[in-house]
């Protein structure tokens, strides 16, 4: 339940205006907080944004440090949860994809979090959170997702880093990993794969679903459930957690 007569708080989210971030962003605000997206587009910031009174955009690239102070600039309220959920670029298996792509992949991913975090932090409050949304090939290694599987796990030792190193101010890091989600991009990924193995988009999808417990992809919008219950205050027991939303793909323990 919204309250009506708090003030609203801010969530900050690099990579808003992709299928998925659509649906988170749209899902915060929801929850009560206004949204400042933060991407290189200003084409797709403004039609994200456009109609709404509690989203705005800052333009910004966050493979750079300069994003650091422009998005500092832009922020005016106390930052309730700040999302780092970027694309990274597909460059194939580890046999293939160039060194200088995965150093890419790697600056986007953690260090795109590191400057995320340095932009906000001076806005977090007690229970504020830093999420960053990485992906299940961080946890199970595959030879055929390089830049997915090095820049996410990455990521993931990232998050706990931040935990520990803002814990004693009530804040808390969490990693958010999604298997494959059911969007735009995926098609994309299948078709390419099908393409060079000669095959059918259609038989790439079904080989990963069948990866899946329950054979299923990941929906934008379980994705955006799972970030937003970590706003309740109950959600601090997760503090450094990493949330496995992958439709029981995971087969290793921990």
């Amino acid at each position: 339940m919204i309250d009506k007569n708090k003030p609203r708080e801010l969530a900050v989210m690099v990579g808003a205006t992709g299928s998925l971030g659509k649906v988170i962003a749209n899902r915060l605000v929801v929850s009560g907080l206004d949204l400042l997206a933060v991407g290189r587009s200003e084409a797709a910031l403004e039609s994200l944004t456009a109609g709404s009174p509690h989203m705005r955009y800052c333009v910004a690239d966050i493979s750079d440090n300069a994003s650091i102070q422009t998005i500092a600039q832009s922020i005016d309220a106390p930052v309730r949860i700040a999302i780092h959920a970027p694309g990274v670029p597909v460059a194939g298996g580890v046999l293939e994809a160039p060194p200088d792509v995965l150093a890419q992949a790697v600056n986007i991913k953690a260090g795109g979090m590191m400057r995320l975090f340095r932009a906000v932090e001076k806005h977090l409050v007690k229970h504020s959170r830093l999420v960053a949304v990485g992906g299940h090939y961080g946890f199970e290694p595959t030879a055929y997702a390089a830049t997915a599987g090095v820049a996410n796990a990455a990521l993931t030792n990232l998050m706990r880093q931040l935990s520990w190193a803002v814990g004693e101010r009530g804040i808390t890091a969490h990693l958010v990993a999604p298997g494959p989600a059911e969007t735009e991009r995926l098609h994309a990924i299948a078709a390419a794969s099908a393409a060079k193995r000669g095959v059918t988009a259609e038989t790439v999808l079904n080989e990963l679903l069948e990866e899946s417990a329950i054979h299923a992809f990941t929906s934008p919008e379980q994705v955006a459930w799972g970030i937003c219950l970590l706003l309740a205050p109950e959600a601090d027991a997760m503090a450094g957690a990493s949330i496995m939303l992958d439709a029981g793909r995971r087969r290793g323990l921990p």
